[in-house]
């Protein structure tokens, strides 16, 4: 026999949730940024920090509110998509306002951080190594082994060969938070579309009420 429906059902379990995993690991990837490349009195900094920690935020407030109100869970998390697509512009104003290059969608630098399913910021920041010690991290986002696009460095110590290096891992830097961020969002959509269809199948927390207490009516014993 089926067991009866529970009026507060299991909820939370946010932490198991890979769109909260990936939110978590972009808030940690921008914090690093921000205070690397970011002038940290400047409002850009406190904005895109605290976008990145918005998606996290409510995701988790989003899920902990399911319990007994599926419409609140279904709003954080789209106000968590919504805070991680601020955070993909001022990465991409970023890029462009430095004259840096935003990589394309299949970019193969793009695909091999997706593959390494990266858990820590340090994950993230040894694939930007590799990636700048590879020969294609260039300004161009062309292989330097091929002799195609990038910039030369100039003699130990020299001013171009320091701001050549800077702005080639600034732009690894951010066009790797940028790959995480679509990561995360591709995740959330499918989950708003779940949450969503769930909603109109099975209602809220008032419909949930009234069939429980229909059911107990229904099967109360007899004295």
């Amino acid at each position: 026999m089926a067991e009866p429906e529970k009026l507060i059902p299991v909820h939370g379990g946010y932490r198991r949730l890979k769109s909260f995993q990936v939110a978590q690991l972009v808030y940690d990837v921008t914090a690093r940024f921000c205070d690397r490349y970011i002038e940290k009195r400047s409002r850009t900094h406190d904005q895109m920090v605290q976008a990145a920690r918005s998606g996290v935020q409510n995701i988790a407030e989003g899920s902990q509110a399911s319990g007994t109100s599926k419409k609140t869970e279904l709003k954080l998390t789209n106000v968590a998509r919504a805070s991680l697509e601020e955070l993909r512009l001022d990465y991409e104003d970023f890029l462009r306002q430095r004259e840096l290059t935003q990589w394309g969608r299949n970019d193969s630098r793009r695909e091999e951080l997706v593959a390494r399913r990266p858990a820590t910021a340090d994950d993230v920041a040894q694939w930007a190594r590799d990636v700048r010690g590879s020969g294609w991290g260039g300004q161009s986002g062309r292989c330097g082994r091929c002799g195609q696009g990038g910039q030369k460095e100039g003699g130990p110590g020299s001013t171009q060969s320091t701001q050549s290096t800077q702005s080639t891992y600034a732009e690894i830097a951010a066009n790797g938070a940028l790959t995480l961020i679509s990561v995360a969002c591709a995740l959330l959509d499918r989950q708003i579309s779940s949450l969503g269809k769930a909603f109109v199948a099975e209602g809220g927390f008032t419909e949930r009420l009234y069939r429980v207490r229909s059911g107990r009516r229904v099967f109360r014993p007899q004295s």
